[in-house]
């Protein structure tokens, strides 16, 4: 027997019954980007691998450990994207878009990197991700965390906590962490081994550990709030205000130091306890240096990132998943006279500029068969014409969703009827 082939570990199929809640998503995102004057821009999977090296950080375990990378045939190293933000400073840069203009940009996709598979975490991923380039205020910082909640609202999801903090600039982090190199020194007997290789090359992530045995160790490691330089606390302290004035509560942690080397000034995270261990579904930063590192003009910056299978999975949890992408009426065709007319009926439907969606059956099959098909396609109402119908230019409507009784409507007068019942629900 052949073998079945199965899917790559750590990257997984999205099938039609999930990608309602993916759709349901993606849409509040676009709509809401729009809101706030964000166009999206596309870009290449591949990067050459440099600009990884660069930007991340060569001490990251993106970039040590979990990046997709190999040569092609022209002898280039390149990597498959494991997040958004270089690639898009890349493009602004290669393409002019920062001589003298300001960018608010956003792009959705698959990121990869070559992680344990474990819940909420794979190896090919998707993120939504927003960037605003050029603006150096905490006004953009606040406007897009108001951004994200305006989306957890619009999807209805709850429980959601906002962690901030401020890594100042690279001065006054030099100063920080040449104290916390040395009070980590001071506990060296304790470190785990990845602590240890990252005191010299990032030991800011020692912050972000997770091993229970280094936890309180962690807690008494001075903090980075209190070596902030006067320009960074009161951006920070602006940032917090405005928050506050906005309505958006917040909980100031000086242990968030994010795991990409170009963040500097605002980082925060949004959490759930909803999802066990992988708790962050949206995070981002301000990395004003970046640009200026890729090779254009000092620029500052901000963005962040949300992880798609991590929001669907709290849609699920929530009871938040809708019917996008199912079928408004399902079509039911019986007798030959109905088969003739059908498709032609279909797309006099979709002609009507309602936005109607209707699923003709095809392929046949029993009257009982087709309410059956009718009725697990998620429709609404299952429109039946037989020949009795096309005789006297009519069309049964039967709701599938126990919403009255069924009635028999004119075809001219269908797509209005429809339209009308289906209302509240599109509205």
């Amino acid at each position: 027997m052949t073998e079945i082939l199965q899917a790559v570990r750590g990257m997984n199929d999205v099938l039609p019954e999930q990608s309602s809640a993916w759709q349901q998503l993606e849409r509040v995102a676009r709509e809401t980007l729009a809101q706030y004057g964000y166009r999206e821009i596309r870009l290449p999977l591949l990067e050459r691998t440099e600009l990884f090296k660069r930007s991340i950080g060569e001490f990251t375990d993106i970039v040590e450990k979990e990046m997709y990378t190999f040569e092609d045939r022209g002898g280039d190293s390149l990597t498959l994207r494991p997040e958004a933000t270089a690639g898009i400073v890349r493009a602004a840069i290669s393409n002019g878009l920062l001589h003298n203009q300001r960018q608010k940009v956003w792009c959705m996709g698959p990121m990869f990197r070559y992680e344990r598979p474990q819940k909420g975490r794979y190896r090919q991923f998707h993120q939504i991700d927003a960037e605003a380039l050029g603006f150096p205020g905490p006004d953009v910082d606040a406007e897009l965390i108001l951004m994200t909640a305006r989306m957890w609202r619009r999807l209805g999801l709850r429980g959601l906590r906002l962690n901030l903090n401020s890594l100042g600039t690279a001065e006054s982090r030099a100063v920080y962490r040449a104290r916390l190199v040395d009070y980590f020194r001071a506990h060296a007997s304790v470190l785990d081994a990845d602590s240890a290789r990252r005191l010299d090359g990032n030991p800011l992530r020692i912050l972000d550990s997770k091993n229970p045995a280094m936890a309180e160790v962690v807690a008494g490691a001075p903090s980075i709030t209190d070596h902030l330089d006067p320009e960074s606390a009161e951006h920070f302290a602006t940032l917090q205000a405005q928050l506050s004035a906005a309505g958006v509560e917040f909980v100031v942690n000086p242990r968030l130091v994010r795991g990409l080397d170009y963040y500097s000034r605002t980082v925060f995270e949004w959490v759930t306890t909803d999802l066990g261990s992988q708790d962050a579904v949206c995070s981002g930063g301000r990395y004003d240096g970046l640009v200026a590192q890729l090779g254009g003009e000092p620029a500052p910056a901000i963005g962040w990132a949300l992880g798609e299978e991590r929001i669907v999975e709290l849609m699920r949890l929530q009871g938040l998943v809708g019917n996008e992408g199912r079928p408004d009426v399902y079509l039911v065709l019986a007798g030959a006279a109905a088969d003739a007319v059908g498709l032609g009926l279909a797309e006099r439907l979709r002609d009507a500029g309602r936005g109607l969606r209707v699923e003709t059956n095809c392929g046949g099959g029993s009257f009982k068969s087709q309410l059956k098909r009718a009725d697990k396609s998620g429709a609404r109402y299952a429109v039946i014409v037989g020949d009795d119908e096309v005789a006297k230019r009519v069309a049964a409507v039967k709701s599938l969703r126990g919403e009255g009784e069924q009635r028999e409507i004119a075809f001219d007068d269908l797509a209005v009827e429809l339209s009308r019942a289906l209302e509240p629900e599109t509205a």
